[in-house]
């Protein structure tokens, strides 16, 4: 049963009007090692999909929540896809996070490490993340900061569908577990719960 245009949960406070790209206003410092404490992190979400097309809209929904946080040194990313131009978004980051919905995506959502990839994406108006941080590599020369990719499970994608019912509770569970995420973001919490490869299972971050 389709459930139409949910709004979501305001984890992270409430929701603002329109596709939007928000910055922080505290940011972190000009360099990419490393920092010691969380709050000298800079990163970078990403959230992308057609509100439009049923559970398309799961990224930009999680976007909106992490947008309207108080999370200094966070800057979030909304579009309709991701596209050359993105890999210019990750420089100067620390960390950054990929948040998107996904068709055979194991449910209720995946969280894992990703690395630089040139696949066939490469050659389109539409990249993967991680021919994002292809792209990122070959143009500047230099390593992508640490990257994650949030994807949770969708099941319907025709243009003019609502969010389905599966979808609206899986949006709430990723959204518990990106509020952990994002309460204390480090490189080391964060590859504590990726997935390895082969594993379909995401626990909460520890602190």
């Amino acid at each position: 049963m389709a459930v139409g245009n949910l709004p979501p949960r305001p984890v992270f406070g409430r929701l603002p009007q329109g596709r939007v790209t928000a910055r922080s206003a505290v940011e972190g410092p000009d360099d990419c090692s490393e920092p010691t404490h969380a709050s000298a992190l800079r990163v970078v979400v990403f959230g992308w999909g057609n509100d439009a097309r049923g559970d398309d809209s799961l990224g930009p929904l999680l976007l909106a929540r992490v947008a309207q946080a108080p999370l200094p040194g966070v800057t979030t990313i909304e579009d309709f896809q991701l596209q050359i131009e993105h890999a210019l978004d990750l420089d100067g980051a620390s960390l950054a996070l990929f948040i998107d919905a996904g068709k055979d995506t194991p449910a209720p959502f995946t969280f894992a490490e990703i690395f630089p990839r040139r696949d066939a994406s490469h050659t389109t108006h539409a990249l993967s993340p991680e021919a994002v941080l292809d792209v990122y590599a070959r143009s500047l020369k230099r390593s992508p900061p640490p990257s994650f990719a949030l994807c949770v499970r969708g099941e319907r994608f025709e243009l003019g569908e609502g969010l389905s019912a599966e979808a609206a509770e899986r949006l709430e569970a990723a959204s518990a577990f990106l509020e952990a995420l994002m309460r204390a973001p480090s490189v080391e919490s964060w590859r504590r719960v990726a997935l390895t490869p082969g594993s379909s299972k995401a626990g909460p971050p520890s602190g």
